[in-house]
């Protein structure tokens, strides 16, 4: 019999089929899936059907209107954008932890086999100006054991690659790797910088509890670095405040998703982290959490309190200098905001996010048009910063 592994490989690189013939139902036919499986890949696969939350944006079915600034055509690049593979949340069980319950989370659901589902995702973009979306798959595998961690990821990617490659011109992809093997997490990079369209990996802002900057996942930043692979820092909640997120606002994700972001930069920085690895690439999100806010106070810290701080651990800079290190997205909701994040790290390091599906921002190229910045400017961060980072090239 086929085993699972070589059946969905061959599948997935067989050309265009993929969109069409079911892919993955025939894959899984060849490897039973548990009942608990097929009930959680039954619910995923009808998720974007659900009344209460499927978001539909205001200018659907509109043609794409392509962005000029001074006469040149500008191709805009969506840096941050979401999805999930029913098979692969399958595959995590309960622990997957995937919340479905806000507006537009149905729609973070690919399935493969659903090609409705990818041309909603096409019409969204192009509603909102979109013209090419870098997805990715939020971590929810990092307490897996290794061969389940594998298999996820390895779904991700290959459904990644094959987006990729059915839409070349409209998708790229920052690829899945179990950061809690480090060494399984060098191999997959490895492997999917060679998969089409991947430019980097997604990562959780830490590793459970555990922060980047710990010697054990040198090897993995190191192998980014020499591979020019992005890292899209992306935050899940602060869990040690749980307690204090309760209660009316969805705290744990309006201020316990920043924080993440925040603690996770900080400890790249403090650390030396970045002083090891100066060509290390590294995206955050939400304009990189409270720290384009506050990134001053870094700079007397240990002025203030010597006694908080490693005198082993010398940097070769200011912990501010660091921030044209990192890159940071669109997403700070108004343009007095993002001005302010670009007089911090420079119009250079920021690019497109809006976090897609869940519609934070409808309108995120006019957002940006509306910002008080040089026509310049706004033209690294529509998208010739991330062609550049990315190393996309020509008209979409």
């Amino acid at each position: 019999m086929t085993s699972r592994r070589s059946f969905i490989k061959n599948s997935v690189f067989s050309g265009i089929a993929f969109c069409s013939c079911g892919m993955l139902d025939r894959a899984f036919a060849q490897y039973p899936l548990t009942e608990e499986q097929k009930r959680l890949v039954a619910i995923t696969k009808d998720a974007g059907n659900d009344p209460k939350n499927n978001y539909r944006h205001p200018n659907m079915g509109n043609k794409r209107k392509p962005t000029f600034i001074d006469g040149r055509r500008i191709n805009t690049i969506d840096t941050h954008a979401h999805c999930f593979f029913p098979e692969a949340v399958a595959l995590a069980g309960e622990g997957a932890n995937i919340n479905a319950s806000v507006k537009g989370g149905p729609q973070h659901y690919i399935p493969m086999s659903n090609r409705e589902a990818v041309q909603y995702r096409l019409d969204t973009m192009d509603a909102m100006g979109i013209d090419m979306q870098v997805l990715s798959v939020n971590v929810f595998w990092y307490n897996k054991t290794r061969e389940v961690a594998t298999e996820i990821c390895r779904i991700n990617n290959e459904n990644l690659a094959a987006l990729c490659m059915a839409h070349p011109g409209r998708f790229a992809a920052f690829g899945s790797i179990a950061m809690q093997f480090p060494d399984l997490a060098v191999k997959q990079l490895e492997a999917l910088m060679k998969m089409p369209g991947m430019k980097g990996a997604a990562i959780q802002a830490k590793m459970l509890e555990t922060d980047y900057s710990h010697p054990m996942f040198e090897p993995v930043l190191a192998k980014a670095e020499e591979l020019g692979a992005v890292l899209f820092m992306h935050p899940q909640s602060t869990p040690q405040l749980a307690n204090r997120f309760k209660g009316n606002g969805w705290l744990s994700n309006t201020i316990g998703n920043p924080l993440d972001t925040t603690i996770a930069l900080e400890h790249l920085i403090f650390d030396g982290t970045l002083d090891k690895f100066p060509n290390l690439k590294i995206l955050a999100p939400h304009g990189g959490g409270f720290l384009g806010s506050y990134a001053p106070r870094m700079d007397v810290t240990c002025f203030i309190s010597p006694t908080n701080c490693d005198p082993k651990i010398v940097l070769k800079k200011k912990p501010t200098d660091y921030l044209k290190q990192i890159y940071f997205d669109s997403l700070v909701f108004t343009p007095e905001a993002l001005r302010h994040l670009v007089a911090e790290v420079g119009a250079s390091q920021v690019m497109i996010g809006t976090d897609q599906p869940i519609p934070w921002n409808d309108d995120p190229i006019t957002h940006i048009l509306s910002t008080p910045l040089s026509n310049k400017e706004k033209a690294q961060i529509l998208g010739l910063n991330a062609a550049q980072l990315l190393k996309v090239q020509g008209i979409f």
